[in-house]
C-alpha cells in the first residue's frame, strides 16, 4: 500500500515548466473554443499582413498612394475611368527594392479621357473634364511613344476604383491599404513602450516598496491626474508633429495602468510561499523579480496589452483628425476623416465613412480578443 501510494505521488508530480505548459495549453484551447476572439485574431491577423504587404496590394502603387486626378474628385465606389498614359520625362523606371516597402514613383501622367482617336502624327482625345463636358487635346504620337508604335493595351489604362476618389482624385481603397501601416505600427509601437515601461516601473514599486514604492506610486498619481489626450498633446508640441512622434507621444502616455497592474499584481505574489522560498535559498532580486514573478504576471499584461492596443489606435485616429499626427500627404485613417468630414451629410458621406469603419472594426477586434483572454485567464483561475 505505502508503494502505490509512492508510485502515485511520483505519477502526479509535475515540474513548474510542466504546469506552465499545461496552463498556456488549456488557456489557448478555451480560447480556440471562443469564436467570436478566433474571428477577430483572423482579422487582426489579416490587417497586420495587409498593412505590410501594402504597396503590393494597393491599386495606386505611387508613394502614399497620392496620384491625384483631380478631374474624377469625389466619385462613388465602383467608379470606371479610362485613362491616357503619358510618360513623365525625368522619372526612372527602375527604382530599387525599396519601391516594394515605400511605393514607386510614377513613371508617367494619367489623364482622364472619354475617347481618342489618330490623325496622321497626332492623337487626339476628348479629355474627360466632368460628366458632362471634356475638352479635345491633341498630342504628338513620338511624345507618348517615344518614336514607337501607338499600343492601346500599354498607353491606355481602364481603372476601377473599388471604393471611389478622395477630394484629390486619389484612390480611397489603396489609401486606406496603405493607411493600415500607420494605426498598427502606433498600436505595437505604443504597447512595446507601454509595456515596457509600466513593467518596470510596477515591477520595481511591487518589489521593494517603501520609498521607491512611494515615489513611484506619485509619479502615477500625477500622470494618472492628467487627461490622457492632454497629456499627448503636450508630448507632440514638445516632440514635433511627425510619423514617429506620434508613436513616441502615445507610448509614454499608456504606461500608467500598466504599472499600476503589475504593481498590485506584484505585491501580492511576492509574499507567496515560493518567493519567500527563493530569497532564502540566496536568489538575487533580479532572479526572483523575472524568472519567478513575471511568468505569473504575464497574463494579466496580455490582456492590458490587447487593450493599449486599441486605445492607441483610438488616439491617434484623434491626433490625425485634429491634425496633429500623421502629416499628409501620408495616408492615415484618422486624417482621411478629417478630410472628409464635411461630407457626412452628403452623398459622399462614404469617404469619411469607409476609414470609420475600418477603425470601429479593428478597435473592437482587439477588445474583444482582451475580453477573451481575461475570461479564459479567469476560468483557469477558477477551475484550478
Amino acid at each position: 500500500m505505502e508503494r502505490a501510494q509512492g508510485s502515485l505521488s511520483l505519477v502526479n508530480f509535475r515540474h513548474p515548466m510542466q504546469a506552465q505548459a499545461s496552463y498556456t495549453k488549456n488557456l489557448w484551447l478555451r480560447i480556440r473554443k471562443h469564436k467570436p476572439a478566433m474571428t477577430s485574431a483572423c482579422f487582426i491577423a489579416l490587417t497586420c499582413i495587409m498593412a505590410l504587404c501594402a504597396y503590393l496590394l494597393a491599386p495606386d502603387h505611387t508613394p502614399h498612394a497620392d496620384r491625384q486626378t483631380v478631374e474624377i474628385q469625389s466619385q462613388g465606389p465602383g467608379y470606371q475611368q479610362l485613362f491616357l498614359r503619358v510618360p513623365i520625362s525625368d522619372s526612372s523606371s527602375y527604382q530599387g527594392i525599396s519601391a516594394y516597402w515605400s511605393g514607386r514613383r510614377a513613371t508617367d501622367r494619367w489623364v482622364p479621357i472619354a475617347g481618342y482617336s489618330l490623325k496622321g502624327d497626332s492623337l487626339h482625345i476628348r479629355q474627360w473634364v466632368d460628366e458632362n463636358t471634356s475638352i479635345p487635346v491633341a498630342y504628338a504620337l513620338k511624345s507618348i511613344t517615344g518614336g514607337a508604335a501607338f499600343n492601346p493595351e500599354q498607353h491606355l489604362a481602364k481603372r476601377t476604383y473599388w471604393l471611389g476618389t478622395d477630394l484629390f482624385g486619389r484612390d480611397v481603397l489603396s489609401r486606406v491599404i496603405i493607411g493600415s501601416r500607420v494605426s498598427i505600427s502606433v498600436g505595437l509601437v505604443a504597447v512595446v513602450i507601454s509595456v515596457s515601461l509600466g513593467l518596470l516601473l510596477g515591477m520595481l514599486a511591487g518589489y521593494y516598496r517603501g520609498w521607491v514604492d512611494a515615489l513611484i506610486s506619485w509619479l502615477i498619481n500625477v500622470s494618472w491626474s492628467i487627461p490622457t489626450l492632454l497629456l499627448v498633446f503636450a508630448f507632440t508640441l514638445a516632440l514635433g508633429k511627425g510619423f514617429w512622434q506620434v508613436f513616441v507621444a502615445v507610448g509614454l502616455t499608456m504606461w500608467v495602468n500598466v504599472a499600476r497592474l503589475v504593481r498590485g499584481q506584484v505585491m501580492a505574489i511576492r509574499e507567496m510561499e515560493y518567493i519567500q522560498a527563493a530569497r532564502v535559498l540566496g536568489f538575487s532580486h533580479a532572479r526572483i523579480m523575472w524568472k519567478h514573478i513575471l511568468p505569473n504576471v504575464s497574463g494579466p499584461l496580455m490582456v492590458v496589452a490587447a487593450g493599449n492596443f486599441a486605445t492607441a489606435i483610438m488616439v491617434e485616429a484623434g491626433l490625425s483628425f485634429l491634425g496633429l499626427g500623421v502629416q499628409p500627404p501620408q495616408p492615415s485613417w484618422g486624417g482621411m476623416i478629417r478630410e472628409h468630414y464635411p461630407y457626412i451629410m452628403t452623398q459622399h458621406a462614404v469617404l469619411a465613412s469607409i476609414p470609420g469603419l475600418a477603425i470601429m472594426l479593428l478597435v473592437l477586434a482587439f477588445n474583444i480578443l482582451g475580453n477573451a483572454l481575461r475570461d479564459a485567464m479567469d476560468a483557469r483561475e477558477q477551475g484550478r
